[in-house]
């Protein structure tokens, strides 16, 4: 995997991941989005979690529409826009979270970098649930 940045974008297998939800059509783009999380989700604790890049890169397209999310941006990322992404938000946290346990490609590469784990907190804390009332942005 080549790896130039410890964000959600910043390396090969999610740069190449973005391209899917800009080739798809508009009303297949949410379901490309909630497909790598679901996928993460579903590996067994103890089972090899190989690419877990896409789950880091879906969720952070859910996080940005969050209120606490960060704007994905990347010129890696997705180019068109995109739909409503925040109903997949509790799976994707989910995810995230499968991601940051063992064993984990991501995990193993970035486990002692604090860079990384600084922005998978972010994203963790944008997709954790909010207060009642708080309104989710599409951006």
């Amino acid at each position: 995997m080549g790896t130039w940045g410890s964000g959600p974008f910043g390396n090969d297998a999610a740069a190449d991941w973005c391209r899917g939800p800009d080739d798809a059509e508009p009303v297949a783009r949410a379901g490309l989005v909630g497909a790598a999380p679901a996928h993460a989700a579903d590996t067994p604790p103890g089972t090899y979690l190989d690419d877990g890049e896409h789950t880091v890169a879906a969720a952070a397209l859910v996080a940005a529409q969050c209120p606490r999310g960060e704007p994905a941006k990347s010129a890696y990322g997705p180019r068109r826009p995109l739909p409503d992404l925040t109903a997949p938000r509790p799976l994707a946290l989910e995810a995230v979270d499968r991601v940051l346990t063992a064993p984990s490609e991501p995990l193993g590469l970035w486990e002692g970098a604090p860079s990384w784990h600084g922005a998978t907190d972010r994203l963790r804390a944008a997709l954790a649930p909010g207060p009642v009332g708080e309104r989710a942005t599409l951006g």
